[in-house]
């Protein structure tokens, strides 16, 4: 059996991934390191709780010797770095914190990885050269786009906050090990994720809890801010193709084709909720809408160019925003009400 480790598996798109992986790979042990910060709860992870081939460690990605026991004790075949911290409004407040976690974690992970696997630049331990490290970052490591165009994976890299910047210099690192030491790495830069499990800060579950509360419904700015949203399984799916069976060295951009502002996001979801979940008043959620001081250094639009992950990997996202936002106000539905 292998084991691959999956780092920030208790969070939201780490969970996701660890419960689809467990259920459509028999012959895989998953190693599940997270430190359970604000954003990874072992609550996302109930469905796992009673699979032998989960192994959940709770550890710091940036404590090397955590790291290089884990290895050696599970004979680790492959790497799904997730772990991070993600959340632009806190690099703005706290910017410390990313620059640790996502730079020097991130070279952490890397470097036991290199130093399990090979010999030297280029040379792969016996049976090592198939091992794969798989790192997860951001659209937003390419900047602001205008009203036109899409992300690449060609794009000039422009990160344009503390978060930004910190996943944009992970990124570089993974890089530098491919061209330097050969190392077997793949790169996949997301729009914005939604669906199941997403931490209650994030846009979508803080417009859902706010609406059901009674509380105002928090925008930043105009509202005209512009994303592309990708729902996490769609996500996961297309994690899974390019650790499978992406090329090495290469970088793989997984968008959902759904570009929306925010205002269109909080109108939507005021819909849907006055169906499912009509107010005692009769009158709408939109009333609760609020626009508030603008996030600093907020990027514009970001948009993404999903065609070499189509094209070469046969990716193909199930899910359009319509039908995404759906299921996941009925989950978040379910889960207030539980």
């Amino acid at each position: 059996m292998k084991s691959i480790l999956v780092t920030g598996g208790a969070g939201f798109i780490g969970s996701n991934f660890v419960l689809h992986f467990l259920n459509k790979y028999p012959d895989y042990q998953v190693i599940n390191l997270d430190l359970l910060t604000y954003a990874g709860t072992l609550d996302n992870l109930k469905e796992e709780q009673a699979n032998p081939r989960h192994i959940f460690v709770k550890g710091d990605i940036m404590d090397r010797t955590l790291v290089e026991k884990t290895f050696h004790e599970h004979d680790i075949s492959g790497v799904i770095h997730f772990a991070a911290e993600s959340h632009v409004d806190n690099s703005i407040s706290g910017p410390e914190a990313f620059i640790k976690t996502n730079v020097f974690g991130t070279f952490t992970i890397l470097d036991v990885a290199r130093k399990n696997w090979m010999d030297a630049p280029f040379q792969f331990k016996q049976g090592k050269n198939g091992n794969r490290f798989l790192h997860i970052s951001t659209d937003e490591v390419y900047g602001s786009l205008g009203a036109a165009g899409l992300f690449t994976e060609q794009t000039a890299y422009a990160p344009n906050s503390p978060y930004s910047a910190s996943k944009a210099s992970s990124d570089m690192l993974v890089r530098s090990y491919f061209h330097t030491y050969g190392m077997n790495v793949v790169t996949t830069n997301c729009s914005n994720n939604y669906g199941p499990k997403q931490h209650q800060e994030k846009l979508i579950p803080t417009i859902i809890r706010s609406a059901l509360t009674g509380k105002s419904i928090p925008i930043y700015g105009d509202g005209k801010n512009v994303r592309d949203w990708l729902y996490v399984l769609d996500h996961v799916k297309g994690i899974d193709l390019a650790f499978h069976n992406g090329k090495a060295g290469q970088t793989y951009n997984i968008g959902g084709r759904n570009e929306r502002n925010n205002n269109q996001i909080a109108e939507t979801i005021c819909s849907i909720l006055d169906k499912l979940k009509p107010r005692a008043d009769g009158k709408s959620y939109r009333q609760q809408i609020t626009y508030v001081q603008d996030r600093a250094g907020h990027d514009k639009r970001y948009a993404i160019d999903a065609t070499k992950i189509e094209n070469e990997l046969k990716w193909k996202a199930d899910e359009n925003f319509d039908s995404g936002i759906q299921k996941t106000v009925k989950w978040y539905l379910e889960k207030l009400s539980a």
